[in-house]
């Protein structure tokens, strides 16, 4: 089955994503490799006052996106633990 949407980073992002320890890494690039099939799962939330930004929760991280339907790309925004994930909207 091939994907529907092609994954794209920021930098933001892979720097998130390498911070983590092993479990967490695999849980999340899973998570963000299931996105490119559904990019708005069952628990997705857009977020209010961010046209066509949306967040998802992995365990104690949340990953935000942007979904590109014209192109069919999601672009990975931001990867961090709860506590720090909302401090730049």
């Amino acid at each position: 089955m091939s994907r529907k949407y092609e994954l794209e980073y920021t930098r933001t992002a892979l720097k998130g994503i390498k911070n983590l320890d092993g479990s967490n890494r695999k849980r999340i690039r899973r998570a963000i490799e299931m996105l490119a099939d559904d990019p708005r799962p069952s628990g997705c939330v857009q977020l209010k006052g961010c046209s066509g930004i949306w967040r998802i929760r992995v365990g104690d991280h949340r990953i935000r996106y942007r979904i590109d339907d014209g192109v069919l790309i999601v672009l990975v925004l931001k990867v961090a633990p709860r506590g720090g994930f909302y401090d730049d909207l």
